[in-house]
């Protein structure tokens, strides 16, 4: 029978699978609605699709090096559950996927799963995780870091919830500043600067600053011909705390992280810069849903 796109559409409103496994269903099944159904509930799409809309906000960063560090990636799936995110095949689908980052640089997240992986693609891997940890599951986002004379180490904080990399121009070697780099990897992930110096700082990020600085000036009643000097050096102040070179450092409160790094460089005989950096925090910035126990007992006795 024919795999018409009002079959595969009907298959779709049945089960909520998407069109592309609804179409897959129907071929294998040559057309049959019924035993295409079957189909999707077997390969366990259906249980995986009602899961998809549930909120994932725990989970894992994972990162991948080149054998000589020239190359990094860096993955971050998510779950719903803390403790799935303890599952060793979860923990083996994240470093896969930082692998795969590793190898496909950056891409958009909707192509990189698209991307063929063990016979499938990393959707179809992602959807069939899904279908037999038992919770919805979600690759967030990927990068890779390569520049021609850097060389980049990690650093990995609470099991796997934070991970920083840090990209060095040097002619060292990695054995030479892995040390160093762990150390300026390390301070990423615990004070999560916004930017390496003064020189990456974001135009739009100043200006708002600027403004929001103002408006806090003009409020605490300072002379109007104060206010450009006063918000200068509050705004002076404030990127010595957003960027990673002007930090004091966290082992060492008595120098910055350039002051450090300059004496790592010292002691290898070999100059080191610090040119880049990564942070991933496993659910930063998703809305998780704050479940009240009490009121969810409370509705099924008055539904009973």
């Amino acid at each position: 029978m024919a795999v018409t796109a009002a079959l595969v559409k009907e298959l779709r409103e049945l089960t909520g699978a998407g069109m592309m496994d609804c179409k897959k269903a129907l071929v294998e099944t040559d057309g049959d609605l019924d035993k295409a159904v079957d189909y999707l509930r077997e390969k366990g799409i259906m249980k995986a699709q009602k899961k998809a809309g549930r909120i994932a906000a725990e989970g894992l960063v994972r990162m991948a090096f080149s054998e000589d560090h020239k190359v990094a990636g860096i993955a971050e799936v998510n779950s719903e559950t803390d403790f799935v995110a303890k599952n060793e095949e979860f923990i083996e689908f994240v470093e896969a996927m930082a692998q795969e980052a590793l190898a496909k640089g950056d891409l958009p997240i909707e192509q990189f799963l698209a991307e063929p992986f063990e016979g499938a693609t990393v959707q179809e891997a992602l959807t069939a995780k899904v279908a037999k940890i038992g919770e919805n599951l979600n690759l967030r986002r990927t990068a890779k870091l390569a520049e021609d004379g850097v060389v980049y180490v990690g650093y990995t904080h609470g099991g796997g919830r934070i991970g920083a990399i840090v990209g060095l121009k040097t002619e060292a070697s990695y054995a030479e500043v892995e040390t160093c780099g762990k150390d300026v990897a390390m301070q990423i992930a615990s004070m999560n600067p916004k930017f390496v110096d003064e020189n990456g700082v974001d135009p739009a990020y100043l200006e708002s600053e600027k403004h929001i600085l103002t408006e806090q000036v003009l409020n605490e009643g300072k002379k109007p011909e104060m206010v450009e000097k006063i918000v200068a050096g509050k705004l002076k102040k404030e990127l010595k705390e957003v960027c990673l070179v002007d930090q004091p450092f966290v082992k060492n409160g008595d120098m910055n992280i350039a002051q450090y790094v300059e004496s790592c460089a010292k002691e290898i005989g070999k100059d080191i810069q610090v040119v880049s950096m990564v942070r991933y925090e496993v659910g930063e910035g998703i809305e998780k849903k704050e479940d009240d126990f009490a009121a969810e007992v409370a509705a099924q006795v008055a539904g009973n």
